[in-house]
């Protein structure tokens, strides 16, 4: 049986500006993820990643073409019924993190669920168990982001795209404020997320993060210009090692 297609980009261009200044951020892009696919995204800075993440997730729309998430054309939807979709069916692990100051950790992760009519009891159960998946226990749960490191952090961000039933996680660069081990680690657990069902869009600048993909896009000047197979997870990070 043929996964489902979670994720599909349509001849999509996202363009800046007008006239002389148009900067074309990403120019007649196909792109399909499908349900148990980990898809990494790598290219040089400007190459259009991070733009290519915010079509992905409603957070931004095409100049022209078509953005669909579980067959639903973004573009149809208004504003209220993005926010539900991108609060039910999308998990986002922002670069610069975005977390709420005056909410704790537990607060944090727990919002998409109390925003979609989960009760706070539930809610914060669900949150507690995602951020020890994620390698924080009880007492951080309950410190505010200026009481955490970046990389716990980043951990929180990273519990808050993955609770409840996402089926597409984007993730911008999520292992960026950690270090090598908790890296892995975190990759490992997008790549079980994938396993069990979701869709991921992995943007990353290390070959060994996207080694833990089924496949890797290149972009350059907002253009898919390769897509291949990685070497798996542990052949690249034994090469790493012998470097």
């Amino acid at each position: 049986m043929t996964p489902m297609t979670v994720l599909q980009l349509r001849a999509v261009t996202r363009v800046h500006g007008a006239g002389d200044n148009a900067v074309h951020a990403l120019v007649e892009t196909d792109l399909q993820v499908a349900a148990g696919e980990l898809v990494a995204i790598m290219g040089p800075s400007g190459s259009g990643k991070s733009t290519l993440l915010n079509l992905a997730g409603g957070l931004d729309a095409p100049s022209s073409g078509q953005v669909l998430v579980e067959g639903t054309v973004l573009a149809s939807l208004n504003k209220k019924q993005l926010a539900r979709l991108r609060r039910r069916s999308v998990g986002y692990v922002f670069q610069d993190y975005n977390l709420i100051p005056s909410l704790t950790a537990a607060e944090n992760a727990a919002l998409p669920l109390e925003l979609d009519g989960v009760s706070a009891g539930k809610a914060r159960a669900q949150a507690l168990a995602a951020l020890e998946e994620v390698g924080l226990d009880a007492k951080q749960a309950d410190r505010f982001p200026d009481e955490l490191s970046g990389g716990q952090s980043q951990r929180v961000a990273i519990a808050r795209a993955l609770i409840g039933e996402r089926r597409l996680v984007l993730a911008d660069e999520p292992t960026g404020a950690l270090d090598s081990t908790t890296g892995e680690e975190v990759l490992k657990l997008l790549r079980r997320r994938c396993d069990a069902g979701a869709a991921g869009l992995l943007v990353t600048h290390d070959a060994r993060h996207a080694g833990w993909a089924d496949r890797v896009v290149f972009l350059r000047d907002g253009r898919v210009v390769d897509s291949s197979a990685p070497l798996p997870a542990a052949e690249t990070l034994l090469e790493g090692a012998g470097s």
